[in-house]
C-alpha cells in the first residue's frame, strides 16, 4: 500500500494507517456498542474543496450532534484522507490544522457529526469508518440491528474490528463485496448488496478511494436529501447542511440508494430498480433551515416527536422479550425488587408521574415518584431490594444526581433514564436506559419528555416481565402498541393548526387553570409548566376530582380552563366525573378547552374549544395528549412576542442545587 492510494490519519484508532502506508495498532479494546440515532450527515461531489463545503456544513449540522466528528476526502488521485475526532467541531479542526489540510484537496468527501447513544464518544469511535485497507469509507446514522451477527460473521473470517460500533461492520462487508462475487469493482451494487442485509433504520454515506468523483448513500427510515447545483450535488441529514450552495433539493424514499457526481444524481431501489424521487425548492432562509423551516427549535423538535418516540424503542424487543440492552441489572435483580421510587425534577419528574401508574398497574409494586430536590433530605425507606429510577435529560442534573449518590450510599440499585450518553448520572448508576430524542436546543423539553415516558413504560416492561406478572404474549402486545404510538403523535402533529390559531386567541390571558385525572393529571402538570417556562403567564394544574376542594374558587368568566379527558371506553366513571366538573366551570363562565379522544361526543356541548386526539390504550394517552399542551404553550408565548427556545432566568440544564 502506498501513499498513492492510500492517506488515512486516524487517530487513537487501532487499525491506525499513516500518510507512509504502514500499519500500527493501538488504542483500547472492544468495549460497548456504540450507536448513532440522530447525527449530522453531508456529501458533496463538486468543484470546490470537498473538506471547506463539508466543514461548513456540518458546522450547520452540529445541532444534530456534537459529540464527536469527522471527514473523508477523495484526492481525486486513488487517494482517500481520513480524520476523526472526539467532541465539538473545533476539536477536529484543531486536529486537521495539526496534521496538516494538504492531504484533504480533493472536490468530492463527507462528513459526519455524532450524537452518541450506547457507547463512549471517544476518538476510535466517531466516523468515519473504514474497512481493513482503508479503501472504504462510511458515515452512518441510525442503528443496525443485526450488528452483533454481522460482526462476527466478520470475526469469524478474520476481520479485526477498530471500533466498538456497529457501523463499522458495514465498511467491512461493502468492501467485501467490492472486492469479489458478481459487484466486484462496482460500488453502488455492492452498498445495495450490503443495505439488503441490515436489519433496522439508517442513513449510510459511502465513497471508495477507487471512485474519487463519487459518492454513494442509502436510507431506510432515516433522513437524507439531495442538494442539486450547478456542477456539484451535495447528500446531507438536511437541507440546512447546503442551502448556502443551491435551495434545488431532492427527498429520497424508503429503501433508496442514490449515487452523487458533479453531474447530478441517480436514485434506485435496493434491489437495483430504477426509482423516483421528491424533488423540491427550498424557500427558507439559512437560519429557518437549521431549524426545518420552523421560527423556533421548540417547533421543530415537538414535530420530531414521532421519531424520538420510535427511536427509544428501537432495539428493545427481540425474539418475543422487551429487552433493556443497555442495562447492567438481570432479570433476578428486577424479580428481587420490592418497591420502586422513581426521582426526577421538572418535566422528567411529570414523566415519573406518569410512569407510576402504569409501572404499578403492571408489576403490582408501589411506586413513590420524589423531587429529587427533596428525595434525600426526607430520609426516605431504601434497601438492596429498592429500585430507583433517576430521570434525567441530560444526565447533569445536580440535584438528581445527589439523589443518585443518596440512593447507592443506602445499597438501593439505581437505573438511569437519561438522553446523554456519557453523562454523570448514567456513570454512577448500576444501570442506564439512554432515550433517542437527540439534541433538545429548546431550553422547555418536549421530545425529550415524550422519550422519557416511552423510557419509563420500557422500565415497567421489563419488571412486568422479569416478575411473572404479565405473560409474555401480554407484554408483547403492550410493547406493540407503544410502538404505535409514533403514528398516533404523527397524526395530532397534522392537525395543530387549531390548536396554534387558539394560542393566538389566548395571548391575552392574566392566567390558565389545566384539569386531569388518572394519568390526565401529570399531562395537566406538564401543561401548566410549559406555559409558565414559556409565556411567564400563572398557569396551574390542579388534579380534577380536587375542583371542589379550593380550586374552583378561581373560576371566574372567561379564564381559560384546558381539561384532559381520559377515554369513554377505557375509564368510564372517570370521564363521567370529568364531563360533570367541565359543566360546573362552564356555568362558572370559564372558557373551556377540552383535550378528548376522537367520536366523544358527550363532551361537546361543554367544550368552547374541542381538540381531539386519535383513541389509544389510556395508560400511553399522555404520549398524545401532551403534544397538544405543548404547542399551546410555544403559540402563546410567541404571541406575546417571547423567544420560545431561550425562556428568562432558565437554563437547560441545572448542574447546581
Amino acid at each position: 500500500m502506498t501513499a498513492r492510494t492510500f492517506r488515512l490519519v486516524y487517530t487513537n484508532c487501532r487499525c491506525d494507517l499513516r500518510k507512509r502506508g504502514e500499519v500500527a495498532l493501538s488504542g483500547d479494546g472492544p468495549g460497548l456498542v456504540t450507536l448513532c440515532l440522530v447525527c449530522g450527515i453531508v456529501g458533496y461531489v463538486g468543484h470546490r474543496s470537498a473538506l471547506d463545503v463539508v466543514l461548513d456544513g456540518l458546522r450547520r449540522l452540529e445541532y444534530r450532534g456534537y459529540d464527536s466528528a469527522g471527514v473523508a476526502v477523495l484526492d481525486g488521485d486513488g487517494g482517500l484522507a481520513v480524520e476523526r475526532k472526539a467532541g465539538r467541531l473545533t476539536n477536529l479542526e484543531a486536529r486537521l490544522d495539526e496534521v496538516g489540510r494538504d492531504a484533504f484537496t480533493g472536490t468530492a468527501g463527507m462528513g459526519h457529526t455524532r450524537w452518541a447513544t450506547h457507547g463512549a464518544p471517544i476518538d476510535r469511535n466517531s466516523h468515519p469508518h473504514c474497512d481493513v485497507t482503508g479503501r472504504v469509507a462510511v458515515v452512518h446514522n441510525g442503528i443496525i440491528e443485526n450488528f452483533a451477527a454481522l460482526r462476527a460473521e466478520l470475526e469469524a473470517v478474520g476481520v479485526e474490528m477498530a471500533s466498538d460500533t456497529d457501523t463499522e461492520t458495514t465498511a467491512h462487508l461493502i468492501a467485501r463485496a467490492y472486492d469479489e462475487g458478481d459487484t466486484k469493482g462496482d460500488l453502488e451494487a455492492s452498498v445495495r448488496t450490503v443495505v439488503r442485509r441490515l436489519e433496522g433504520a439508517f442513513t449510510l454515506v459511502v465513497t471508495h478511494a477507487d471512485h474519487p468523483d463519487v459518492v454513494v448513500a442509502a436510507r431506510r427510515s432515516s433522513p437524507l436529501v439531495v442538494g442539486v447545483g450547478e456542477g456539484e450535488t451535495f447528500v446531507a441529514s438536511d437541507v440546512s447542511a447546503f442551502i448556502e450552495h443551491t435551495r434545488e433539493a431532492v427527498e429520497l424514499g424508503q429503501d433508496q440508494v442514490v449515487v452523487i457526481d458533479r453531474d447530478g444524481y441517480r436514485v434506485t431501489d435496493f434491489d437495483g430498480a430504477d426509482a423516483q424521487a421528491k424533488p423540491f425548492t427550498v424557500n427558507w432562509d439559512l437560519s429557518a433551515a437549521e431549524k426545518g423551516g420552523h421560527e423556533y427549535f421548540m417547533l421543530k423538535e415537538i414535530e420530531e416527536q414521532p421519531e424520538a418516540l420510535a427511536n427509544t424503542l428501537r432495539g428493545h424487543f427481540r425474539d418475543g422479550r422487551v429487552v433493556l440492552d443497555e442495562q447492567r441489572l438481570s432479570d433476578q435483580d428486577l424479580r428481587d425488587v420490592d418497591k420502586v421510587f422513581v426521582v426526577a425534577c421538572g418535566s422528567a419528574y411529570h414523566s415519573g408521574l406518569v410512569a407510576k401508574y402504569a409501572i404499578e398497574h403492571w408489576t403490582r409494586l408501589p411506586v413513590e415518584v420524589e423531587l429529587a430536590s427533596e428525595f434525600r433530605y426526607r430520609d426516605p425507606v431504601l434497601d438492596r431490594d429498592t429500585l430507583v429510577v433517576a430521570v434525567s435529560q441530560s444526565g447533569e442534573t445536580a440535584d438528581t444526581l445527589e439523589a443518585v449518590r443518596h440512593a447507592r450510599s443506602q445499597k438501593a440499585r439505581v437505573l438511569a433514564v437519561c438522553n446523554t450518553n456519557g453523562a454523570q448520572i448514567p456513570r454512577e448508576s448500576d444501570a442506564v436506559l439512554y432515550t433517542h430524542a437527540g439534541p433538545e436546543i429548546g431550553v422547555a423539553s418536549t421530545k425529550a419528555f415524550l422519550a422519557q415516558i416511552a423510557a419509563n413504560y420500557l422500565v415497567g416492561l421489563a419488571l412486568a416481565q422479569a416478575r411473572g406478572t404479565k405473560y409474555p404474549d401480554e407484554v408483547a402486545q403492550e410493547f406493540h402498541q407503544l410502538e404505535a404510538m409514533a403514528d398516533a403523535v404523527q397524526k395530532v402533529l397534522g392537525t395543530i393548526d387549531q390548536v396554534r390559531a387558539l394560542g393566538r386567541e389566548l395571548a391575552d390571558s392574566k392566567a390558565v387553570l389545566f384539569l386531569g385525572r388518572h394519568v390526565g393529571y401529570p399531562v395537566a402538570l406538564e401543561g401548566a409548566l410549559k406555559l409558565k417556562e414559556l409565556a411567564y403567564m400563572h398557569a396551574e394544574g390542579f388534579a380534577a376530582g380536587e375542583l371542589k376542594h379550593g380550586p374552583i374558587a378561581l373560576i371566574e368568566e372567561g379564564l381559560p380552563v384546558v381539561v384532559i379527558m381520559p377515554s369513554p371506553k377505557g375509564r368510564a366513571v372517570l370521564h363521567s366525573k370529568l364531563v360533570s366538573n367541565i359543566s360546573e366551570i362552564q356555568a362558572r363562565g370559564a372558557r373551556t378547552i377540552v383535550i378528548a379522544e376522537e367520536g366523544d361526543e358527550t363532551v361537546r356541548p361543554f367544550a368552547d374549544h374541542l381538540i381531539e386526539i386519535p383513541a389509544v390504550p389510556t395508560l400511553l394517552q399522555p404520549l398524545i395528549s401532551t403534544v397538544p399542551l405543548q404547542v399551546l404553550a410555544a403559540e402563546i408565548a410567541r404571541s406575546r412576542g417571547y423567544d420560545v427556545d431561550k425562556p428568562r432566568n432558565l437554563a437547560k440544564s441545572v448542574t447546581v442545587e
